[in-house]
């Protein structure tokens, strides 16, 4: 657990948050949320339990929280195993106050240790650039469901030469 202020900490999610996390998505993202592309991405696979954080009041009440999923990249003859990253949700009444930042800094650093770095998600170029997200990594990858490729973001810490073109999918984790 790392206390982030004295008010809330983060920890890893468990098995029992399961409730209470989907209840704040719905709260952050809205009930419609399960027909995203980003759902689709992850469709059929379980969640990367190291990666997948809350945040968590003093009271036991879930402020945000994180989870990354495994996904791979064909392009050609070659696969690319990445970790997607989402949805990253923070209770309403609780944005801005540095949650949201938090959750993102302990699910990247645990993707570098454990070795998943390499990660993307579809979201706002100017929340997760501090991060080491960036738009235009990725100019023809294919996903299954419509986005906008402005907001498809791709984390590449080791500078690992990228397909430019390709489709991502779901992927059993490692």
């Amino acid at each position: 657990m790392i206390e982030v202020a004295p008010s809330w900490t983060i920890r890893l999610l468990s098995a029992g948050d399961r409730v209470a996390v989907d209840h704040l998505l719905d709260r952050a993202f809205g009930a419609d949320r399960h027909g995203r592309t980003a759902y689709r991405l992850r469709a059929g696979t379980s969640a990367i339990a190291p990666l997948c954080f809350v945040a968590e009041a003093g009271n036991g009440d879930l402020l945000g929280s994180i989870e990354c999923w495994p996904v791979a990249l064909a392009s050609d003859d070659l696969t690319i195993d990445l970790t997607l990253l989402g949805p990253l949700g923070v209770d309403p009444a609780h944005q801005g106050i540095g949650v949201g930042r938090a959750l993102l800094r302990a699910s990247t650093e645990a993707a570098d240790a454990a070795g998943r770095g390499l990660m993307m998600l579809i979201g706002d170029e100017d929340y997760y650039a501090p991060f080491g997200f960036r738009a235009g990594l990725a100019p023809d990858w294919a996903l299954p469901g419509p986005f906008e490729r402005a907001r498809l973001l791709v984390r590449n810490p080791q500078a690992r030469a990228l397909p430019s073109h390709g489709v991502v999918g779901p992927h059993s984790a490692r």
